[in-house]
């Protein structure tokens, strides 16, 4: 019976010290409080008319946007060309845009803009789908919005890239682009995408990698097809962590694909990417049509000036959008597409963005 006792005794120590140890021991992850809840509020029919533009918006009823999307039904045929996304972009009550001066334009931000331009051809079937990322977690309880821009595409074929960085010591967890004005039918961002304000990524240039953590900043890439320029402008958006909280030991993974495509004319292709069990929560995505290998050379353009971005959204693993309330959406995809004519050595990519908040 004594030895018994004796046993039970070492073994309730041996817990007690396990337990001192690792509350003695910084920077153990005991869990994950990261959550998001996919919010959306369906579509949204148009534009109806050529050179112009529709804005949609998704809300959280709780939590703060950690980034969002847009999904676009474009029909079939030559007129399927002309939908295009114009943007994808937080907003403070879900009308007014954040287009002014460049710096910390917004705190604890809760709606996201899903905004559908045209070209010179329209259907029926044009429609937008704005995604809201609805995020929680016990450490970071604060966001911010950090948007800069850039004057341009003024000319055809050519790419304005413009990077938004988030403030010291704080964490990305999502991001956005715009492009102004509707008018200018053949103008739309082609790419948004997380990225590091440093020299192994050209200061944007170059997109983080799959595997990469904590990526800083986040580019967005315009693109003019050669409809003119009438004050053309780029915007990027980063949403970040609050000031003041430690997210030192909070991990944002990143997770990339590419793929080659679409091509052809008047053709599409999507791309899927996911967070593996073990990376964290997905928190918000990014998604390019492209002249690849965007990792690692500086972002060049796709081999047509119509091709353009359809979708960037949070999916199931087949692409398929999640629906208004998901709160097990692990995937992103990009829907991207080309206009009238063909696009040699054209690639899609897609980025999805999973944080462990480390609580």
């Amino acid at each position: 019976m004594r030895k018994m006792l004796l046993r039970r005794t070492a073994a309730g120590k041996a817990l007690v010290v396990g337990a001192l140890l690792a509350l003695a021991v910084p920077g153990i992850a005991y869990a994950n409080t990261v959550g998001v809840t996919v919010k959306t509020p369906g579509a949204t029919m148009g534009p109806g008319s050529a050179f112009s533009e529709i804005s949609t918006n998704a809300a959280c009823s709780s939590g703060l946007i950690s980034g969002g999307g847009i999904n676009q039904a474009i029909g079939t045929g030559t007129s399927s060309n002309g939908n295009k996304i114009n943007g994808t972009s937080p907003s403070p009550d879900g009308s007014t845009e954040y287009t002014g001066s460049t710096g910390v334009v917004g705190t604890d931000v809760t709606y996201w803009l899903g905004i559908g331009g045209s070209g010179g051809a329209v259907n029926a079937s044009f429609s937008s789908t704005p995604y809201a990322m609805c995020f929680t977690s016990n450490l970071i309880n604060r966001t911010q919005v950090v948007m800069n821009k850039i004057a341009g595409p003024t000319t055809s074929g050519t790419v304005g890239l413009v990077t938004a960085t988030c403030p010291a010591n704080t964490r990305l967890i999502g991001g956005g682009a715009r492009i102004t004005p509707a008018s200018v039918g053949s103008l739309k961002p082609i790419a948004g995408f997380p990225t590091f304000n440093d020299s192994a990524h050209g200061f944007g240039q170059k997109a983080a990698a799959d595997g990469e953590t904590n990526p800083d900043s986040w580019s967005a890439v315009g693109w003019n097809g050669g409809g003119g320029n009438s004050n053309n402008t780029t915007y990027a958006y980063a949403i970040c962590s609050g000031n003041g909280i430690n997210v030192s030991g909070a991990t944002v993974k990143v997770r990339h694909s590419e793929v080659s495509g679409p091509t052809a004319a008047t053709s599409g292709q999507t791309v899927t990417v996911g967070c593996d069990g073990g990376d964290g929560k997905l928190v918000s995505g990014g998604a390019a049509i492209s002249g690849g290998n965007v990792t690692t050379t500086n972002f060049t353009g796709p081999g047509s000036v119509g091709d353009h971005l359809n979708g960037s959204y949070p999916s199931n693993s087949g692409g398929t959008p999640v629906g208004d309330g998901t709160t097990t959406a692990a995937y992103w995809t990009a829907f991207t597409h080309t206009g009238g004519g063909s696009s040699p050595n054209t690639y899609s990519d897609a980025w999805a963005l999973c944080a462990d908040d480390g609580v």
